[in-house]
């Protein structure tokens, strides 16, 4: 096979690799190839190709082709679009804020525990407001876990309370406060019109409101969320995609720890 990658081996590709001007690919280096879609409130007709075209190029996208388009109802049509996006990114310069601890599994986790602190670590989780998703809380949580990654009710030194969905942030401060809490896990999966963020930051305030916010530690995570979003918010920490029960698990014990929590 020729053309792109397959032209070159891997140290030729290292060499030719400028990380300060990197573009989209697609199937050569920098062609700058990428496929997005998007709806618009209009029919599926030739006009609305056109104007779905035209939205592409205003987004910067080079030689726009739509490649499909598909009615939604009768007046809103979804549209994918192929074409070339000129601009690069310097990846050399990029600074990203992220959870700097190392990650144990359950077993050292539990040692852990057991070592530096010396009993069982509270941990109260809920997807609070209107998210009625439990599919985050409980992937981190409940004893099977998710992909193979126990869930904190399955950690011997963690005693975990799983509140569901649909708690209401003064609902869910209470129960932390019943339970005596080290730490709080908040799940958020609706998105739309930034709910989440009015969420999350509800809850920071409405702990600092009660002078409660340094007697936990409080973690959020969603597909949304990321660690820099999470501090800008008040949090401690904050975990995205592909991130399970040991990851928060070993945060907020290490945390703990940094924090004098035993």
């Amino acid at each position: 096979m020729s053309g792109g990658l397959y032209d070159m081996n891997v140290k030729d590709f290292d060499k030719t690799l400028d990380l300060s001007k990197i573009r989209c690919y697609g199937d050569t280096m920098n062609d700058g190839k990428v496929q997005i879609s998007f709806t618009l409130p209009i029919k599926n007709d030739d006009k609305g190709v056109e104007a779905a075209r035209q939205m592409a190029r205003k987004m910067g996208i080079t030689e726009p082709n739509v490649a499909c388009s598909k009615t939604l109802d009768k007046n809103f049509t979804f549209y994918v679009v192929y074409g070339s996006c000129p601009f690069t990114v310097n990846y050399e310069d990029l600074k990203v804020q992220s959870v700097d601890n190392e990650v144990m599994d359950m077993h050292q986790v539990d040692d852990f525990i057991r070592e530096n602190i010396g009993r069982k670590v509270v941990m109260v989780g809920a997807s609070t407001g209107t998210d009625a998703h439990t599919v985050g809380i409980d992937a981190i949580m409940n004893r099977k876990g998710f992909a193979g990654h126990y869930g904190l009710e399955r950690y011997e030194m963690v005693e975990a309370y799983n509140l569901g969905a649909q708690v209401e942030n003064e609902d869910f401060v209470k129960k932390a406060v019943e339970l005596n809490a080290d730490v709080l896990l908040v799940s958020q999966t609706v998105t739309q019109k930034d709910i989440h963020i009015q969420n999350l930051t509800n809850l920071i305030e409405l702990l600092e409101a009660e002078n409660l916010r340094d007697r936990f530690i409080v973690i959020c995570g969603g597909a949304r969320i990321t660690h820099e979003l999470a501090k800008e918010l008040g949090f401690d920490a904050g975990f995205g995609p592909n991130k399970y029960a040991e990851d928060t698990a070993s945060f907020a014990v290490t945390e703990m720890i940094k924090r004098g929590m035993k």
